[in-house]
C-alpha cells in the first residue's frame, strides 16, 4: 500500500511542515480563546468582568497577530524548497500543503453498512481501516512523483467514498478539518467536498514545491520546473471552476485566481531561463527575443501583483510573496531594456543582406518607435545604435534601482542572499556596460527609451490534472455494483425465493449482469408463483453471492440445479427511483449484447462526470438526469441480449 513520508524524518522541509502545525495548533487555540472571550464580553453586564474580557480579547488578538506573521515567514522560507546547485536560479515560491486533522471513520462506516446496506458492518473493518491508512499517509506525500500518486489515489477514492456513504438527504455526521494554507485558521464541514477540494488544493501545492526544488540551470530541470508550475496552475484552475463556497480564504475563488496567475508567471519566468539556455548565440536578433521574453515576464508578473494587492487578497497574502512579485516584475523591465541595449551596442551594425530581416524585427520590437531618424539609417549607423542603446541602460539602470529598493523594504527577502545577488549582479552588469559606451564628449541629452513589447515563442499552458493516470479500485468492492448499491439507492430486505424448474422452464427473461436483472416473469409460470417480480435483481443463487456475476455465470447456476430447485436471492429497489434505475440499466442494455459496454460500474467516464452536489460546497456542475420512460419488455419481443428460462 501506498506510503506517506516519514514525518519524523528531519529534513529542512518537514521541519517547515511540523512548525506549520505547531502554528496551526496555536492558532486554533487562541481564536477558541477569542470565542468564549467574545461571548462573554457580549452576555455580561458587570463593568469589572468587561473591562477584564477587553484586556483579554487584546491580549489573544496581538498574539494572533504574531502567530500569523510567524506563519507567514513560514510561508516565505522559498530557499528550502529550491535546489542546492551552485548555478544562481532566482526563487520561485512554493506552497505549504494544507494540514488537516486524524479523521475515525470507523464507527460512521460501519453502522451505515448495518442500517444502508444490511451487512454486517463488522465484516468490513479491514477496507475501513485501509482507507484510513490511506487518508493518514496523503497527509505527509514526499515531494516527488509518489506524493503526487498518493494524493491522486487518495481523491480518486473519494469518489467511490461519495457514491457508498454520502446519500444525497443525510450526512455521515463526520466533520473534515482542514488548515488555511495561506491564514493558517481551522475549517471545518460535513460536505466530502470540502476534502475533495483540499486534497486537490494540496496536488497544486506540491507541484509548486516540485517546481520550486528544479535546478533550472540545465534544460531538462528548466523543462521539469515548466511542467510543474503548469499542472499546479491547472489544480487551482480546476479547484475553481467546480468548487464554490469554500469555508476557508486560500480555496476562496479570488484567491484561486491570484494562485493561477502566480504559476502561469512562474512558467513563463521558466521559459524567459530556458530561451537563454537555448541561445548561447549573441546575434542581433537573439539578443531582441531576450528582450521580448523578459518583457513578456514582466508583463505577467505586474499582472499577479495587481491581483495580490486588491482589496480581498492583500490582507491575507504574506507580504514577502507581494513584495517579491513586485520586484521580479521590475527586475524584468529592467532586463528587458538591457537586452535592447546589447543588441544596439554589442551586435554589428546591419549589412545590407541582413537589413530586410532586421528591419522587420526591429518595426516590431518597440511598443512606440523611438524618436530620431528612419529604422534603415538606425540599424546601419553605430552612433545612433549607441545613443538608443544608452537610453535604453539608462532605463534598466533605473528599473535595477528600483527593484532593489522594493526588495529592501521587506525583512523576510532581505535574508534572501539567492535575489539579493541576483538584482545585484544585474544591475552591476549593466552599470559596467553604460561606463563603458558612454563617451565624455556627449553633448546630447540620453532621451527616454520606449519599452520592448512583451512576446514569447511559447505561451504557458495551464495543465488540467489527469486523474485517471492513477488507477484505483474500490475498497468496498464487497458491497456490490455501485449501479444498483450505492448510497442514493434504497432497496428492500433481501427475499429468498425457493424455485423448481418446471417444463417451461423458470419462466422469466433475465437481461444484463453484475447484477442480473429478471426483465420479465410470465404469469402463471413458476417464478410467478415463487412471487419473483419484473425488475427484482439476482444476488443469489443457492447462498453463493452473484452481486458481481456475469449473466452466463448466473445461468450456468440455475442450470446446473436439479429436482429439488433452487434458492435465489433477490433484492427491489424502493420506489420510481428503482423501477428508473432498472430501466436505465435495461435501455442501456438493449443497445449493447449483454455486456454494460459503455456503462461499466468504474469507467473513467462516469467516474469524473458524476460528481455530486453537498451542502454549502457545491459542484457547479451537476449531472443530468436521465429521463427515460417506463421500459417493460413484451415476452414475445425477447431482444438479443435477454433469454427466456
Amino acid at each position: 500500500s501506498q506510503q506517506g513520508c516519514d514525518p519524523f524524518a528531519q529534513t529542512q522541509r518537514s521541519k517547515l511542515q511540523h512548525r506549520r502545525a505547531r502554528i496551526n495548533q496555536q492558532i486554533n487555540k487562541e481564536m477558541r480563546m477569542r470565542a468564549g472571550a467574545e461571548n462573554l464580553f457580549r452576555a455580561t453586564s458587570n463593568h469589572k468582568v468587561k473591562e477584564t474580557v477587553a484586556l483579554e480579547l487584546s491580549y489573544v488578538n496581538s498574539n494572533l497577530q504574531l502567530l500569523k506573521e510567524e506563519l507567514e515567514e513560514l510561508n516565505s522560507c522559498m530557499d528550502v524548497y529550491q535546489n542546492d546547485s551552485e548555478s544562481i536560479s532566482v526563487p520561485m515560491i512554493p506552497l505549504g500543503l494544507k494540514e488537516t486533522k486524524e479523521l475515525d471513520l470507523l464507527a460512521p462506516l460501519k453502522d451505515l453498512i448495518s442500517e444502508h446496506y444490511g451487512e454486517d458492518g463488522t465484516l468490513f473493518e479491514k477496507e475501513i481501516k485501509e482507507f484510513m491508512e490511506l487518508r493518514q499517509a496523503m497527509r505527509t506525500p514526499s515531494r516527488n512523483e509518489a506524493g503526487l500518486e498518493l494524493l491522486m489515489e487518495y481523491y480518486n477514492q473519494l469518489y467511490f467514498l461519495d457514491n457508498r456513504f454520502f446519500p444525497p438527504s443525510k450526512n455521515l455526521g463526520v466533520f473534515f478539518h482542514w488548515y488555511d494554507s495561506l491564514t493558517g485558521v481551522p475549517s471545518h464541514q460535513r460536505a466530502l467536498a470540502f476534502e475533495k477540494g483540499s486534497v486537490l488544493f494540496n496536488i497544486g501545492a506540491l507541484h509548486t514545491q516540485i517546481g520550486a526544488r528544479q535546478d533550472r540551470a540545465s534544460l531538462p530541470g528548466v523543462n521539469r520546473a515548466i511542467d510543474a508550475f503548469q499542472k499546479a496552475a491547472g489544480a487551482f484552475n480546476y479547484l475553481k471552476e467546480n468548487f464554490s463556497n469554500a469555508p476557508s480564504l486560500d480555496m476562496s475563488a479570488s484567491s484561486l485566481n491570484m494562485l493561477v496567475r502566480l504559476m502561469i508567471a512562474q512558467v513563463q519566468e521558466c521559459v524567459f531561463e530556458k530561451v537563454t539556455l537555448l541561445r548561447a548565440q549573441s546575434d542581433f536578433l537573439t539578443q531582441l527575443q531576450l528582450a521580448h521574453e523578459a518583457a513578456r515576464v514582466e508583463d505577467v508578473y505586474s499582472l499577479v501583483h495587481q491581483t495580490m494587492t486588491q482589496a480581498h487578497v492583500k490582507d491575507y497574502v504574506p507580504f514577502s510573496w507581494t513584495t517579491m512579485v513586485h520586484v521580479k516584475s521590475e527586475h524584468f523591465k529592467a532586463l528587458s531594456h538591457y537586452f535592447a541595449a546589447i543588441a544596439l551596442c554589442d551586435c554589428p551594425a546591419a549589412s545590407d543582406a541582413e537589413l530586410p530581416e532586421h528591419e522587420k524585427a526591429f518595426i516590431q520590437f518597440h511598443v512606440t518607435m523611438p524618436d530620431g531618424p528612419s529604422l534603415r539609417i538606425l540599424l546601419q549607423d553605430p552612433e545612433e545604435r549607441r545613443k538608443l542603446g544608452k537610453a535604453h541602460l539608462k532605463k534598466a539602470i533605473m528599473k535595477h534601482e528600483e527593484a532593489m529598493r522594493i526588495h529592501s523594504l521587506c525583512k523576510i527577502l532581505r535574508k534572501m542572499d539567492i535575489l539579493q545577488e541576483v538584482l545585484s549582479f544585474a544591475h552591476k552588469r549593466s552599470l559596467s556596460k553604460y561606463s563603458e559606451i558612454d563617451h565624455e564628449e556627449d553633448f546630447f541629452e540620453t532621451g527616454d527609451a520606449p519599452d520592448i513589447h512583451p512576446k514569447t515563442h511559447q505561451k504557458p499552458e495551464i495543465k488540467s490534472p489527469n486523474f485517471s493516470q492513477v488507477k484505483v479500485t474500490d475498497l468496498f468492492h464487497r458491497l456490490g455494483p455501485l449501479s444498483v448499491f450505492s448510497a442514493k439507492n434504497k432497496w428492500y430486505p433481501v427475499r429468498r425465493v425457493h424455485l423448481v424448474r418446471g417444463e417451461n422452464g423458470f419462466g422469466f427473461t433475465l437481461r444484463g449482469d453484475s447484477p442480473v436483472l429478471i426483465a420479465g416473469v410470465i404469469p402463471g409460470g413458476c417464478a410467478a408463483e415463487a412471487g419473483l417480480k419484473e425488475g427484482d435483481y439476482i444476488i443469489s443463487v443457492n447462498g453463493k453471492d452473484c452481486k458481481w456475476s456475469k449473466h452466463a455465470e448466473v445461468v450456468q447456476l440455475l442450470k446446473s440445479t436439479g429436482e429439488e430447485g433452487v434458492e435465489i436471492g433477490v433484492i427491489t429497489l424502493q420506489g420510481s427511483e428503482g423501477q428508473k434505475a432498472a430501466d436505465k440499466k435495461a435501455a442501456v442494455m438493449s443497445s449493447g449484447g449483454g455486456l454494460l459496454k459503455n456503462n461499466k460500474e468504474n469507467s473513467r467516464k462516469s467516474l469524473m462526470n458524476s460528481k455530486s452536489a453537498s451542502t454549502l460546497l457545491v459542484w457547479n456542475k451537476k449531472s443530468k438526469r436521465s429521463k427515460n420512460s417506463t421500459y417493460s419488455v413484451p415476452f414475445t419481443a425477447v431482444g438479443d441480449n435477454e433469454a427466456m428460462y
